[in-house]
């Protein structure tokens, strides 16, 4: 990862008088031209980095410059200590080093600050999966963890339906949405490059002797972001009809997808005399939108497909008769 480079090439210039371009980017493993970037990028985060010129040139701190974390301030030092996530670190087999950074973060910390680990793991904790879930670690995260952590290129094999794909992976970055591990990586062969894959289905996974160039313009925040909502639109393949009471309205959204109830409840006519309002909903297919909305009850009235309203309508003689 970038941050952790630039931190390194900091501490590598602190050890030593100065160091060329070449130098750097043997020990950092990257081009001489992202050295030059990453040294521009120290420079102007405040880090004296100098480039001396000439054959005899390199790189060195201007002043005996030091890295200090007694610069932090409370609020800084406290958000350091949330950083983690601990039931990821657990999973990915890094509790062991999460906890002793945080012993030396906190051993160079200034005394009045050294409370900050305790402050904030006590008044905040993530719990990443959701509820009514036991979802147990996949037993290849570990190697996979290793190998975005060292740039290292893997050999996989990959459970897709009923078949198992072979792959030669670039894994760039893990992703934990609701207690699931997704991993991001590139395919070197395929034509739209970064893929997803859900790494609980991965069946084998061995590293490489080769590292691959990391792509510094990937932004993996952004690309799951637009992957994901990309997953969203492409399974609502159907749309339904509904006519909803303000109750109805309220409850939409943790009935069926968020982003398609904004987006529907947007593009709607005003309530009628009634206060109800009719929305044109996505939907996955009839017998998904037909377990979402029957959470609704008498808050939500489907008018089309008329397949899905007489099946409500079979339903509530049903349920009438039920409660008879």
């Amino acid at each position: 990862m970038r941050a952790a480079r630039l931190i390194k090439m900091v501490l590598l210039l602190q050890a030593r008088p100065s160091m060329t371009a070449a130098e750097l980017a043997a020990e950092l493993e990257v081009s001489e031209r992202t050295i030059t970037r990453d040294a521009q990028a120290l420079s102007e985060a405040g880090v004296p980095v100098y480039a001396d010129r000439g054959r005899a040139g390199g790189y060195r701190l201007v002043g005996g410059y030091r890295t200090r974390l007694t610069g932090l301030g409370r609020s800084e030092a406290e958000a350091l200590f949330l950083s983690g996530v601990p039931g990821a670190l657990r999973e990915m087999g890094l509790e062991d080093a999460a906890s002793a950074a945080r012993l030396k973060v906190s051993a160079a910390l200034m005394p009045s600050l050294r409370d900050a680990s305790q402050n904030a793991s006590q008044r905040f904790h993530l719990d990443a999966p959701g509820w009514f879930k036991d979802i147990p670690a996949p037993e290849l995260l570990p190697p996979l963890a290793d190998a975005v952590w060292d740039d290292r290129r893997v050999t996989a094999r990959y459970r897709r339906e009923n078949a198992e794909v072979a792959r030669e992976l670039e894994p760039y970055g893990l992703v934990l949405k609701a207690g699931v591990w997704y991993l991001c990586a590139r395919v070197p062969e395929a034509s739209d490059a970064f893929r997803v894959y859900r790494v609980d289905r991965f069946t084998a996974v061995e590293a490489c002797a080769e590292r691959f160039v990391r792509d510094e313009e990937f932004d993996l925040p952004g690309f799951w972001d637009e992957r994901a909502e990309q997953f969203a639109r492409a399974i609502l393949r159907a749309e339904v009809v509904v006519r909803l009471s303000e109750a109805g309205v309220r409850h939409l959204p943790y009935a069926v997808d968020a982003v398609s109830v904004r987006e529907s409840l947007a593009a709607a006519d005003p309530p009628d005399d009634q206060g109800r309002v009719t929305v044109t909903l996505p939907v996955e297919n009839e017998t998904v939108a037909y377990t979402q909305l029957m959470a609704l009850g008498p808050e939500a009235e489907v008018l089309a497909p008329p397949s899905l309203r007489a099946r409500f309508t079979e339903a509530s003689r049903r349920m009438a008769a039920r409660y008879r």
